[in-house]
């Protein structure tokens, strides 16, 4: 037993999906949230900016006395998790390599999607990664950039002209491609899981980066044996930029009523 808490960061507040998934899949545990909110979103940065963030994030994370971290950001989890791996020394579990298992064991016709931002399509890591587990799946990638500012601004229900008309422009051409599977890359993308469904149609099985890193982090510290034997834990949330209005973003991910504020620090000094 380990009642350390467990650390998990994103670029803004999408992280959150995978907290959510976390809290119902190790209920007993601590966690430790940030999200990157002045700084968001790390897609389109040149891959050194995003390390020199999550480097930051990283250290500002294990200003507590943690047992593991998960990285909720897919744009981290492609450009800079073997780095942080190799720099820290404890447990970090990112969403590629969960997220690629689960699409190769529920693809009927070896065909799978891939939306994330434009820094995770650019690395090629999925392809790599899937590749790896099953050569003769293929792998039909585009990148979503306006997503995450869209759901960050509450854009993200069915029947809201945005992101219905962005949702079709990105997600028409991979329905037409024949995908029978869709990676959700980034961890804000669960919550357009029903204006993805209303393009792709029922036929396509939907992949959530979050809910299939959370199950990895579960399967980790079982192995490790780091696990906490409590009936319910609690999440304390951190932020880099205003704390306005926080309840009710997060709400949005957590998909409940949030009644703790975040607390506001300055990533600069990590």
């Amino acid at each position: 037993m380990d009642n350390r808490p467990i650390g998990v960061f994103d670029s803004g507040l999408g992280g959150l999906s995978a907290v959510r998934s976390l809290r119902r899949i190790l209920p007993g545990e601590q966690l430790i949230y940030f999200g990157d909110t002045s700084r968001v979103p790390y897609g389109g940065r040149s891959r050194e900016t995003i390390l020199k963030y999550a480097r930051q994030d990283v250290r500002f994370l294990r200003s507590f006395d943690l047992k593991a971290i998960l990285i909720a950001c897919g744009t981290v989890s492609t450009t800079s998790l073997e780095m942080l791996r190799e720099e820290n020394d404890l447990p970090m579990v990112g969403v590629v390599e969960p997220t690629c298992r689960r699409a190769v064991e529920v693809t009927r016709r070896g065909r799978v999607g891939l939306i994330a931002t434009h820094a995770s399509v650019r690395s090629g890591v999925y392809e790599t990664t899937i590749g790896a587990l099953d050569k003769k799946v293929e792998v039909v990638a585009r990148a979503c950039p306006l997503f995450v500012p869209l759901v960050e601004n509450g854009r993200f229900r069915p029947g809201d002209v945005v992101i219905d008309t962005v949702a079709r422009e990105y997600l028409e051409p991979m329905r037409e491609s024949g995908i029978d599977t869709l990676i959700l890359g980034c961890t804000h993308y669960p919550l357009l899981s029903d204006v993805i469904r209303g393009v792709m149609g029922d036929g396509v099985e939907l992949i959530s980066a979050g809910e299939e890193s959370a199950f990895e982090l579960k399967r980790t510290l079982k192995a490790r044996g780091l696990l906490r034997d409590c009936q319910q834990g609690e999440a304390t949330y951190y932020v880099s930029d205003r704390v306005d209005d926080f309840e009710q973003i997060a709400s949005w991910f957590l998909q409940e009523d949030l009644h703790h504020e975040a607390n506001r620090i300055d990533i600069d000094r990590y």
